[in-house]
């Protein structure tokens, strides 16, 4: 058995900078790793006994930005395939390009979800024009990631770098389609601050909505989020680090402050990632 999954890795790609080549967001993070080829990250993961989950995101449309093809993440996880599970990104304003491109990444990539970020994407999970990309994905059984609450991108450039928080709001955005596709497994990145409590009442209320809690060290976990992960939603809330700008180390570390009983902490750190994303690790 592994220590943890950590079900949230941005993993270094050629001739990209990584999330901690940004002063502002190192800075703001505190992060230290400084990695610069999926050799090192997968070399560090394995000497921590951490299996991972790998992606990056497509918003070309809205950055003009060309993005990291999805068979590099596929060919990482071939390479190392004991330590690593992918999902693929699409770019939502793609339309039926997406979606085809969202069905290769399962059908032929094995890629095991989709990752988004309204932020940086531009667009609301809810409007019915990107329903065929959460019909295909329920239908084929894929998981998609979606980023929720404030974010370090942009973070301290004039006007948080154009970012608007606005479009990784839960309720209604991700909560209306968690309602219209019950049978499509959601999982919301990061704790959704400020929108906490919407975030909550969400992963109450809904069967088919989970979370990590990556982006954020446990120790500024809000109380009422901690009491919800030891009680409410232990079954639905996922260890995740938000690598590299987050290193696991550190959050693993804070979270051992929190005292969680063994048998929550397992699920949090291992058993529901293996159960939400189906893993044999």
């Amino acid at each position: 058995m592994v220590r943890a999954i950590d079900v949230h890795i941005h993993p270094p790609a050629p001739g990209r900078r990584t999330l901690t080549s940004d002063p502002s967001v190192q800075a703001y993070f505190r992060s230290a790793i400084t990695h610069e080829t999926a050799e090192e990250m997968a070399e560090y993961y394995a000497e921590l006994d951490i299996f991972g989950v790998l992606f990056q995101i497509d918003f070309e449309t809205a950055s003009g930005t060309k993005p990291v093809p999805n068979d590099y993440i596929a060919e990482l996880v071939e390479r190392y395939p004991k330590q690593f599970a992918g999902f693929g990104s699409v770019d939502p304003w793609k339309g039926r390009a997406a979606v085809r491109e969202a069905e290769r990444c399962f059908t032929e990539l094995n890629l095991r979800g989709l990752k988004f970020h309204p932020q940086q994407q531009e667009f609301y999970p809810n409007d019915q024009r990107f329903y065929p990309l959460w019909e295909m994905a329920q239908g084929l059984g894929m998981t998609v990631l979606i980023h929720t609450g404030t974010t370090g991108v942009g973070i301290g450039r004039p006007g948080g770098g154009g970012i608007k928080l606005k479009y990784a709001r839960p309720i209604p955005y991700i909560d209306d389609v968690a309602a219209d596709f019950p049978e499509l497994t959601i999982i919301m990145a990061h704790p959704s601050f400020p929108w906490q409590d919407e975030q909550l009442a969400m992963l109450v209320h809904k069967p088919n909505v989970y979370m990590d809690l990556s982006g954020w060290s446990p120790k500024y976990f809000s109380p009422l989020l901690v009491q919800y992960a030891k009680t409410l939603i232990q079954d639905k809330v996922m260890f995740g680090s938000d690598y590299p700008v987050i290193s696991p180390e550190r959050w693993l570390n804070d979270f051992d402050a929190l005292g969680f009983d063994e048998a929550v902490r397992q699920k949090v750190l291992i058993d529901n990632a293996k159960r939400v994303l189906k893993l044999e690790v």
